[in-house]
């Protein structure tokens, strides 16, 4: 393996563990739950965090190192049991180039009462393409999940993945962990105006050009969808 080659693979892997040390500290995962990756442009690979993921700890040599058919390359920790999801997002999608699972808790707690976040802030069109769409309930680490997440997604970043939280994708690592922190934002505040009893949504008429800047920065779906 060339120098190049190692060098390339260093940063993937430092940028995975920052990715992962970012959702931890925002509080979107805690001790085993959840998952990073981030892809290796060029080529069917891709590197993930490993199964059981200890955060708090986590280095360089923990991050793992897959084809996208599920052969591990590199030695060392299992992967993630849900690595399937990121490849099924990874497939259907050739500008993402990274994808995050979270376990964080408001989005959780809507996903469980069968809820969606509507368009309540502007900032959802521009960051994450729109309203965060629901799932249903599919069993964690099989193809299915991929297929239902995607589904959800349409042509937006992120979704509710019902009794499993949420799955986010990006450009780039700085654009997913923002969507996915956005993610649990916008749950948190919907959940609050849901107690209160009433939600006021940013009016359909109103978000167009939001919707533009979304395709222009931020779109991950086939410009057939995005469009």
């Amino acid at each position: 393996m060339s120098q190049e080659n190692l060098d390339e693979f260093k940063e993937h892997k430092e940028q995975v563990v920052a990715g992962a040390k970012a959702i931890y500290n925002m509080g979107l995962v805690q001790f085993g739950e959840g998952n990073v990756s981030v892809r290796v442009k060029k080529a069917d690979e891709f590197f993930i965090t490993p199964s059981q993921n200890d955060y708090a700890r986590m280095t360089v040599d923990d991050v793992v190192h897959l084809k996208m058919d599920g052969t591990q390359i590199s030695q060392g920790k299992p992967t993630s049991s849900e690595y399937k999801l990121h490849v099924a997002i990874y497939r259907a999608r050739p500008k993402v180039n990274c994808v995050i699972h979270t376990h964080s808790p408001y989005a959780s707690m809507l996903g469980l009462a069968l809820k969606e976040i509507p368009v309540i802030f502007e900032e959802m069109v521009i960051f994450l393409g729109g309203p965060v769409r629901r799932a249903p309930y599919t069993q964690s680490g099989t193809d299915d999940l991929g297929r239902a997440a995607l589904e959800a997604m349409g042509d937006t970043n992120t979704c509710l993945l019902t009794n499993h939280a949420v799955v986010a994708c990006g450009r780039d690592l700085d654009k997913a962990v923002k969507a996915a922190s956005l993610v649990e934002k916008m749950a948190m505040i919907y959940w609050g105006a849901l107690q209160a009893g009433h939600v006021e949504t940013v009016p359909d008429d109103k978000i167009d050009k939001f919707k533009d800047m979304f395709k222009g920065l931020f779109s991950t779906a086939p410009r057939k969808k995005a469009d």
